[in-house]
């Protein structure tokens, strides 16, 4: 009885740790872009000309643009919209219906020269 739940135990264990291993890989995958964003995480802008706000969205619009080029096979120019634009274009593919053309949601932002 008591190798039975040693066993048992050490199976469980085994499994919990071969899930944490590779779950902690899977998502240190985009770790380099990701890391350049906490960078800025917490800090306050004095405006859009702030030029600390404007490397963030910077890189906000790298790490988007990669993100959306993986996820939907898009290539978007990041100089063509703003971060915050492009968490939304990728919040309405997320809400897409199957047969809807992606062009229709980019009609809906500005883009910026």
């Amino acid at each position: 009885m008591f190798t039975k739940k040693t066993v048992l135990s050490l199976l469980i264990l085994t499994f919990f740790l071969w899930f944490c291993f590779f779950g902690s890989t899977a998502n240190a995958k985009d770790g380099s872009s990701q890391s350049q964003l906490l960078d800025y995480a917490g800090k306050s802008y004095m405006g859009t000309q702030d030029p600390a706000y404007l490397n963030y969205d910077s890189a906000l619009r790298e790490y988007m643009v990669n993100r959306i080029s993986k996820q939907y096979g898009i290539a978007l120019d990041p100089k063509n919209y703003s971060g915050f634009d492009l968490l939304e274009i990728e919040s309405l593919f997320k809400c897409k219906k199957s047969g809807e053309p992606f062009d229709l949601f980019f009609k809906m932002f500005p883009k910026h020269p």
